[in-house]
């Protein structure tokens, strides 16, 4: 029986690193060493008091028996209807919420997601004219320009190898939106997409960019292409709900006006550097605070996969170039949520010959990479990164 509990004891330890929004990072329990899925107890979420004074509390998403979203409830409430066999606990990208068993339907309040957006972070706030339910700060897809160039000289370096000549592919796409430019916008609406499916979302208010055109050659290549792809975004949003457009002096005088300042740092992991903004867009939607309720911030990075790589830059003995690329490792898919028994819950990688990689969800770094197939029970599908809750 010591060597059931002090398994259970590492387990739960190793289950605690698995960040959740809208719960404490400290009950965290494991439901059963037999079983295959991972139940996580959303914690109590104590108020806390924030630098404007009021309780930071945070909450958890509803969503009725069919799907439909419903008012978000504080942790204690979800707790009470999972114990009492009205709701059963959900996971959509690493935001924990959950699905009740009985209701259909229900009356829900004006909710708005601010965005803004950034080339190299971004930020989403969930808010609500009672309460500021969840602040993302996510990273921008900043690799697929290189990879573009890289994909590029690789294959113009084929063309003057000593081997037979290929024909042509007719279906490489012209013109258009720029990959690179195309995925920063998709990545934006994957997130869109995923909020809208547990939160009521009424209305999402962005901050828009400007960069018009000129009539100059050099002048437009830079900046129509964000223009094309921004107007595809909001396209794609209104789908989903109403869209409303701030300028970038509309934001900042709403800012002012507030007596809220921007930090400086772009880059900095904190609720001022993005999240701010997008607090002061969504709640000039709902209104109801003149401060911030809620400081704390979860981090969200998208995962990488290299999906089309022909094999590797460099070739290995023999002049063989291996292969390269893929997002199946050994049956898994790669970004997969697994638990290995004695690592805890991590995410799979690549592959070398009949092992696995597994990688950190808090930091992305590859922990192991001789990893047993048999080892790891899968949880769950996942392409981002969920970081830690963190509360300013």
């Amino acid at each position: 029986m010591g060597k059931v509990k002090a398994y259970h004891l590492a387990v739960r330890s190793q289950l605690n690193q698995l960040p959740v929004a809208g719960k404490s990072m400290s009950k965290m329990l494991l439901k059963s060493s037999t079983s295959t899925l991972v139940s996580l107890e959303e914690g109590n979420c104590s108020t806390r008091k924030g630098r404007s004074g009021s309780g930071n509390a945070l909450f958890v998403p509803v969503v009725s028996s069919t799907g439909s979203p419903l008012m978000p409830c504080h942790p204690a409430r979800a707790r009470e209807l999972v114990r009492k066999g009205n709701a059963i606990r959900r996971f959509n990208h690493g935001i924990f919420y959950i699905k009740l068993l009985q209701r259909k339907d229900g009356d829900v309040q004006s909710v708005a997601v601010g965005i803004d957006p950034g080339s190299k972070k971004e930020g989403f706030t969930i808010k609500s004219a009672e309460h500021t339910y969840l602040n993302i700060q996510a990273d921008a897809v900043t690799w697929v320009k290189d990879a573009v160039e890289t994909k590029r000289n690789m294959r113009r370096s084929r063309r003057f190898r000593n081997n037979p000549c290929r024909k042509n592919r007719t279906n490489i796409k012209r013109g258009g939106i720029p990959p690179s430019t195309k995925a920063r916008w998709q990545w934006k609406l994957r997130v869109a997409k995923a909020l809208a499916k547990i939160f009521p979302i009424e209305c999402f208010v962005v901050e828009d960019i400007k960069a018009k055109t000129a009539g100059k050659r050099r002048w437009d290549i830079s900046f129509s292409p964000l223009e094309i792809g921004k107007s595809w975004f909001y396209s794609e949003m209104k789908k989903i709900s109403k869209v409303d457009l701030k300028l970038g002096f509309d934001t900042f005088n709403m800012r002012n006006n507030l007596g809220l300042k921007k930090s400086k740092n772009k880059l900095d992991n904190s609720f001022n550097a993005h999240c701010i903004d997008s607090w002061v867009l969504a709640n000039s939607w709902v209104g109801g605070h003149l401060r911030p309720d809620n400081e704390s911030v979860l981090f969200v990075t998208p995962l990488r996969f290299h999906r089309r790589q022909l094999h590797a830059l460099q070739p290995a003995k023999g002049n063989i170039r291996r292969s390269y690329g893929g997002t199946r490792s050994l049956g898994f898919k790669r970004g997969s949520l697994v638990k290995h028994k004695n690592h805890g819950v991590v995410y799979v990688g690549g592959t070398q010959k009949d092992r696995i990689t597994i990688h950190s969800i808090a930091t992305g770094k590859r922990m192991y990479q001789n990893i047993k197939v048999e080892d790891c029970t899968f949880l769950t599908f996942n392409t981002w990164r969920v970081g830690n809750l963190a509360t300013v």
